[in-house]
């Protein structure tokens, strides 16, 4: 099973290597990072959790119309929905190829409809759902699926219409772009923050990567605001000029993958954010470790981006006490299926990118 495991994965890089060629470039700093050794870090038992979890998104949770639902709401949720998708091309599905290749097509469909329904067009927030918070939020996450997806689709008439909405999408967020340079809950150049501020940054560098234009001055005032939002001990605030609130490892986790997405790999504010970030290590009891429940898998998903980016020690150290964590997790969890605040489509989805890490498939954090 293990030797299965291992060979599958490095057959499905391969050939996603060669099937989407410029599309795909290594992530982070370098081909020699710890997980693309001969030792594979992905685990029997992290690749059953896997398997588990990507059976449970394509073929249990995912709605009719291809959505996948917040379980406080009742209602599709587009950030949930890109990060299943996501979650299912970490292991190496796309539309036409892999056992769940469909499911991410009908995952990109529902979003495209979201946004070619919604006002102004290219918002890609679920409009219907009364309940919904944090409208920016789904937005980058959805715009951030469709860029990693954008190159991939063999369907023509899905393809002009992935791009088409993902253009206009990048375009309304670079119109949102408030004068601190952040964003908020809202498409409007009013307030920022920096979990949100993120969520678009990524989503603009995965468009650029895939294309379309980006340009320089809005990364670049993006920088400045997440950078002015770090705080003495390392971490991040939420909202610059809000340092009274202090730093927390979910959004500290954050800044430090925005920084990287804006090719900001070095220096004294990333050093001292790494440092910051290790005091939360999995598996290490420490005073300063407070990750809310609510918070927990959007902070490791975070985190782990960050120690994938950074390499080295980072990365060797950190990923295997998340995997075993979340395998713990797992282990503890009705069907094996991981759940939280947000529901089991949200968490599994989370924690099946985290695992597929190694794999090395999406290009979010390519360098």
């Amino acid at each position: 099973m293990a030797n299965h495991s291992v060979c599958r994965r490095r057959f499905l890089r391969a050939g996603a290597v060669l099937g989407t060629g410029a599309w795909l470039m290594t992530a982070g700093r370098g081909q020699d990072r710890p997980g693309s050794s001969e030792k594979d870090p992905v685990t029997p038992e992290a690749q059953q959790a896997i398997d588990n979890g990507l059976h449970f998104l394509a073929h249990e949770c995912q709605g009719e119309d291809g959505s996948y639902s917040d379980t406080r709401t009742g209602f599709g949720n587009v950030a949930i929905t890109g990060l299943a998708g996501l979650a299912l091309m970490a292991g190496g599905h796309q539309p036409g190829r892999g056992s769940y290749g469909d499911a991410v097509a009908r995952a990109a469909a529902w979003i495209v409809e979201r946004g070619e329904r919604n006002q102004p067009v290219g918002y890609l927030n679920n409009a219907d759902a009364v309940l919904s918070h944090g409208g920016m939020y789904q937005h980058g996450f959805g715009a951030l699926f469709l860029a990693e997806l954008l190159g991939m689709i063999p369907t023509p008439e899905l393809a002009v219409r992935v791009r088409n909405i993902l253009e206009k999408a990048i375009d309304l967020t670079i119109r949102a772009q408030n004068r601190q340079g952040g964003w908020r809950y809202e498409p409007r150049p009013n307030q920022a923050d920096v979990s949100v501020t993120v969520a678009q940054l990524m989503a603009l560098r995965a468009a650029r990567n895939a294309g379309l234009y980006v340009p320089k001055s809005v990364v670049d005032k993006c920088v400045e605001y997440i950078q002015a939002c770090q705080r003495p001990d390392g971490g991040f605030c939420y909202i610059l000029g809000q340092g009274f609130a202090g730093s927390a490892f979910a959004r500290s986790a954050a800044a430090i993958v925005g920084l990287f997405s804006a090719g900001i790999y070095e220096g004294r504010v990333i050093d001292r954010g790494m440092q910051y970030l290790l005091q939360f290590r999995p598996g290490v009891r420490h005073p300063i470790r407070d990750v809310r429940p609510e918070h927990y898998y959007y902070g490791q998903y975070y985190a782990a981006l960050a120690m994938w980016t950074a390499g080295g020690k980072y990365w060797s150290e950190w990923f295997p006490a998340i995997r075993d964590e979340l395998i713990q997790k797992s282990r503890a969890a009705p069907r094996g299926i991981w759940s939280d605040y947000h529901g089991s489509a949200y968490a599994t989805a989370m924690a099946c990118i985290i695992l597929q890490l190694p794999n090395n498939y999406l290009p979010i954090m390519q360098k």
